[in-house]
């Protein structure tokens, strides 16, 4: 009767685990079933809801920024700071990616960045309050003028560019209208024979005209955009040279006797210009190098002797 009743308990005690495991199997199914459904419907779900998570960091955080920095941008600079900005870029070539309104972001953007940097320099240096302030502030003119700074290191690269390729470009024109081409095809020739800023200014050009604009107007808006006096010159002899009826040819071929001239001395004013800036580097790194093994040994002499 004990043993009836031993198998008995131990029957119902395997039943009841057996029961236990069952329901935690279906439990664990029903859970991975859920999970799965979740999946299924967040890959199932409208592009409008999931177009958010979709985007790339610098959509969802870095343009939202430069959003509202653009709107401060916008409240604190004058009426005309669209127009000044928009010459500075045509100036520096309109560098990819650069507009007017990324400008003006950017030194808002820069001028924030700045700050946060003045600062931290400020605490690390551990000086007084007044210091770290003017660090602070040094560091927020730095980042807002930086975007004007690059802009005009990139236009002034730009013009010595133009300055050095003008006087070949006139004589590759010269040689093309003397052959029998008109000044319209001359340039075409330049601006596909060529390559660099130069080149990309004569494109502009001619589509300038082909779009409606009459040579005159586009030759002056090609000096106003390459801001080179070399350049002014040569389109005021060419606008000169198409309101009177001058032959073009005769007017390229002084053009380009008098740039060559000019390009000339300009590289013999920057050579000139090669001892004064040598003079700082030599003062300062390679007099030093050669004082230390010629004055250190007597140094060397004299501290033994006193010492």
């Amino acid at each position: 009767m004990v043993l009836i009743l031993v198998l008995a308990v131990l029957l119902l005690i395997a039943a009841l685990v057996l029961f236990t495991l069952a329901l935690r199997t279906d439990e664990e199914s029903a859970g991975v079933n859920r999970s799965l459904a979740v999946l299924e419907a967040m890959g199932g779900a409208p592009k409008e809801l999931t177009r958010e998570l979709d985007l790339p960091f610098a959509d969802r955080v870095i343009e939202p920024l430069r959003a509202r920095a653009l709107t401060v941008g916008r409240r604190i600079s004058g009426a005309g700071a669209a127009d000044r900005i928009r010459r500075r870029l045509d100036a520096a070539g309109n560098p990819a990616g650069w507009t007017v309104d990324r400008v003006v972001s950017s030194k808002v953007l820069g001028a924030c960045v700045g700050l946060a940097l003045g600062a931290l320099i400020g605490v690390l240096l551990d000086r007084t309050f007044l210091t770290g302030v003017v660090i602070a502030v040094i560091g927020l003119v730095l980042g807002f003028f930086a975007p004007d700074l690059y802009l005009y290191q990139r236009a002034y690269d730009r013009a010595e560019r133009i300055q050095r390729d003008l006087a070949d470009a006139i004589d590759l024109m010269t040689i093309s209208v003397e052959a029998g081409l008109g000044f319209d095809a001359a340039v075409q020739q330049v601006a596909t024979k060529t390559e660099g800023p130069l080149a990309d200014e004569f494109m502009r050009m001619l589509r300038e005209m082909q779009l409606g604009n009459g040579r005159s107007g586009a030759l002056r808006g090609l000096a106003d955009r390459c801001n080179v006096d070399d350049v002014r010159t040569f389109v005021g002899a060419m606008v000169q040279a198409d309101s009177f009826g001058i032959p073009v040819g005769q007017v390229l071929r002084v053009q380009a006797s008098e740039i060559r001239v000019k390009r000339r001395q300009w590289a013999e004013a920057k050579a000139q210009q090669v001892p004064v800036k040598m003079t700082v580097p030599l003062i300062f790194f390679i007099l030093p190098c050669l004082f230390i093994p010629v004055m250190g040994p007597a140094v060397l002499n004299i501290m033994n002797a006193h010492f």
